[in-house]
């Protein structure tokens, strides 16, 4: 798909748990452009873990499922300290995302005053196989949230992200599971890094809206935006 030569310094990192079903299309898209892939095999039950050592990606292991926010961590800290290391990529490991956004994200740090690249649903209409309750319970949460609105965020919890190498370091996700997204917008805000949002497409397959975020989920997003955007 594309010469990994360029991509280098490049380290994608992949959450993954449970995901053996798709994991090896996902790794193998990726592999093709990115060379440097980690994967954090967060308490996987069904064999995920070797399929991330068939593929030639790196692994890391959490014995016992700890939550994504925990795994993204460990992936970064993994990551930032590799030789070369310039940019850091988080991907989703469910299928959803598409490698040529990332590469797209990467191709804007390079060439734009950026630290940052956030990947957004919401760069036009509702995306499509979007449930429309899921629609409006994200497009909620940035509404109610004084600080994505200050920072011009349309995606609260969007998985695909590009960052400096440098931003990477000063990262310090505490929050084990879900709440990660709005901790790290917060301290993207408070470090005031330069941020630009990437449209970006989803596919909302059977086998992604099953492994998907609650409705229960999307309630508490808008419970943790809200806090957040009060101490801001």
């Amino acid at each position: 798909m594309s010469d990994g030569r360029n991509r280098r310094d490049v380290w994608v990192v992949v959450p993954v748990h449970n995901e053996a079903p798709v994991l090896p299309g996902v790794l193998a898209e990726l592999l093709a452009v990115f060379p440097h892939v980690v994967c954090v095999d967060d308490g996987s039950t069904d064999g995920s873990g070797e399929v991330v050592r068939r593929s030639g990606a790196h692994l890391v292991t959490h014995p016992l499922n700890l939550g994504q926010g925990a795994a993204l961590q460990t992936g970064l800290e993994y990551a930032r300290s590799m030789p070369g290391a310039g940019i850091l990529v988080t991907f989703d490991a469910d299928g959803q995302h598409a490698v040529h956004d990332a590469a797209a994200m990467v191709e804007r740090l390079r060439t734009e005053p950026l630290d940052v690249v956030l990947g957004t649903r919401f760069g036009g209409e509702r995306p499509a196989g979007m449930p429309l309750l899921r629609a409006a319970v994200l497009r909620a949460a940035v509404r109610l949230s004084p600080r994505l609105r200050r920072l011009g965020l349309t995606d609260t919890h969007n998985g695909l992200r590009a960052f400096t190498v440098d931003v990477a370091r000063r990262l310090d996700l505490r929050a084990s599971r879900m709440g990660h997204a709005s901790e790290l917008v917060a301290q993207l805000d408070e470090q005031g890094w330069r941020i630009g949002e990437q449209p970006v497409q989803i596919a909302y397959t059977e086998y992604s809206r099953a492994k998907g975020q609650h409705l229960l989920n999307g309630v508490n997003i808008i419970v943790e935006g809200m806090a957040r955007g009060r101490r801001a």
